[in-house]
């Protein structure tokens, strides 16, 4: 039998514009959109119905999965604590982060991500989650390991982005020693010698594997139509390189130059929406609200923060003048979905996933009320 719902008196924020009316939902799709004020349905009281916001890149998992230091909290549990915590926030798509490659300084052994998507595999079947969880791998390049971990996840279809990431020092996000002393030795507490070897330890690394495993994860993307992310792009020869390599997401470049570049080659410049709430960025790089002001921004992530991802769109609205709300909501929703492939959501029009939204907003912080994800209230 065919189901049906109306969500009634809403703003509804489409793409490019806010009207006043109702959505009827027919077995789990959009099936209208029309204006006016309505007497049935469930009744937002002009709150604002927004897409299901889609979060490519977080790491909030293994926040749930390793809380401390050296603990491995239980699979399920961290995954259903992550998925709670990401549907109230209003996000009904998300692709959770795992790392893959690994030193005797940091990463996970082989095999303990694949047990982690087997995971969310077993959960996701046994209807333990209210957002829909896809896999983006974050492949540390400069690691000797990183294709043996990615050998483990050749043929899982629930990989649909891949990052290259090499975090050594003089690399990408660590151009200055400042930076990586304050992550790595401060942190850390390392004396002058032992920072001394790490530092070189890792620059032979990132010189040696770097550049070919690149090359291999690139090809092994194309071949099975999975979206490539470059990380970090600092200059126009890291957006040359990115290019090459087939990347449709440039994610968290660290300067304006590498953002405009991309932006202007077609890539998706994704930013993290905690730079935006805090009005800058926690490791000393370019803050996401320039670049939304200089028109260079497409894609907000919510990287270590869940809610600032329903929370940034909101302030850039308010504080950006060239940004408009539905420009702003389309940051989290319908550009990303598109920079992934995912045609079926993203926006509230006929015919896509009823993956939306209610959000109330009196004035500052947002307040996510319901979210439905194919038709079915979640939260």
């Amino acid at each position: 039998m065919s189901s049906e719902q109306v969500l009634s008196n809403a703003r509804i924020v489409l793409e490019n514009d806010i009207i006043d009316g109702s959505v009827l939902i027919r077995d789990g799709k959009i099936a209208d959109i029309s204006e006016g004020a309505s007497p049935i349905g469930e009744d937002f009281e002009g709150d604002y119905l927004l897409p299901g916001l889609i979060e490519l890149h977080t790491d909030h998992l293994e926040a749930h999965y390793s809380p401390r230091p050296g603990v491995r909290w239980l699979k399920i549990a961290a995954i259903q604590a992550h998925d709670a915590q990401v549907v109230t926030s209003g996000i009904t798509t998300v692709f959770d982060c795992l790392r893959l490659g690994s030193d005797e300084e940091s990463g996970f052994p082989k095999g303990e991500m694949r047990s982690m998507a087997d995971a969310l595999a077993q959960a996701k079947d046994e209807g333990r989650l209210r957002a829909d969880h896809l896999i983006h791998l974050r492949c540390e390049v400069s690691t000797a390991d990183v294709l043996e971990h990615y050998d483990d996840f050749r043929d899982d279809p629930q990989v649909r982005l891949v990052s290259l990431m090499d975090h050594a020092p003089g690399q990408r996000q660590f151009q200055t020693m400042e930076q990586y002393i304050l992550y790595y030795k401060t942190k850390r507490g390392l004396t002058d010698e032992a920072f001394a070897a790490f530092v070189e330890r890792q620059q032979a690394l990132s010189a040696r594997y770097a550049a070919p495993h690149r090359t291999a994860l690139a090809e092994a993307c194309a071949e099975r139509g999975i979206t490539v992310a470059s990380h970090d792009d600092a200059t126009l020869a890291h957006v040359e390189e990115s290019i090459g390599y087939g990347v449709r997401l440039a994610e968290f470049p660290t300067s304006f130059e590498a953002a405009e570049a991309s932006h202007r080659a077609g890539l998706s410049v994704l930013m993290g929406a905690p730079n935006v709430v805090r009005g800058k960025s926690h490791s000393g790089n370019i803050a996401a609200r320039e670049l939304a002001e200089r028109g260079v921004l497409d894609v907000l992530s919510s990287d270590y923060v869940p809610f600032s991802l329903i929370h940034a769109p909101f302030i850039l609205a308010d504080e950006v003048e060239s940004i408009d709300l539905p420009s702003a909501i389309a940051l989290v929703t319908a550009t990303p979905a598109r920079t992934v492939g995912l045609a079926d959501r993203g926006r509230i029009a006929v015919g896509l996933r009823a993956d939306v939204v209610r959000v109330h907003r009196p004035e500052g912080i947002p307040v996510v009320r319901s979210v439905w994800r194919e038709g079915r209230r979640v939260a």
